[in-house]
């Protein structure tokens, strides 16, 4: 008998202070048995710092067609893919063509996910984002993890503040890019 979604619901309270967004709101997240705790992790942190209105998550690892999280507009299309973890170049350059903004979270090593992209055919590679997010802030949350989750989360200056179950934890939030090769 396969094994089931484990579910996670987050009572979130958001201060992007960078972006002028301030939300409280409720995530209901099912973790696949195949999603490690700190992609789920980065994918929630990538929710919150992406929120706006059409934001959701994507179909999970069963649907290749969308990415961890999406932004829609009003009339339904595409116009934020949101990735996480190390997404390969060919799955990068499909979010970049398929909609007006693609961006990545990740939670491991920036410069190994660029460097297997560089080289790689990536549409509007200049423009994508690639955020690292501190590891350590990810591990600490993992461990912080229950099934009902009271999640704060602040991001000023590039910096991140999260206080998950009462653990309170900083880190950096590194933005990168990949610079088009020269012709």
């Amino acid at each position: 008998m396969a094994i089931g979604s484990t579910m996670h619901t987050f009572e979130v309270d958001l201060a992007d202070v960078d972006r002028g967004v301030y939300e409280q709101f409720t995530l209901r997240v099912a973790r696949h048995p195949s999603e490690t705790e700190p992609f789920m992790v980065t994918r929630i942190l990538a929710y919150c710092l992406e929120h706006t209105e059409g934001v959701a998550f994507g179909g999970g690892v069963s649907t290749v067609d969308e990415p961890a999280v999406l932004v829609r507009d009003l009339t339904g299309a595409l116009s934020a893919w949101i990735e996480v973890g190390a997404p390969d170049a060919p799955r990068v350059h499909s979010g970049s063509k398929s909609a007006d903004r693609a961006v990545v979270y990740t939670h491991r090593d920036a410069e190994k996910v660029l460097a297997n992209w560089r080289g790689k055919t990536i549409h509007r590679a200049s423009e994508i984002r690639l955020f690292a997010i501190d590891p350590a802030l990810v591990s600490g949350a993992v461990e912080a993890l229950e099934r009902r989750n009271s999640l704060t989360v602040s991001r000023t200056e590039g910096q991140l503040y999260v206080d998950l179950n009462g653990v309170s934890l900083i880190g950096a939030v590194a933005e990168h890019r990949l610079e088009e090769p020269r012709r």
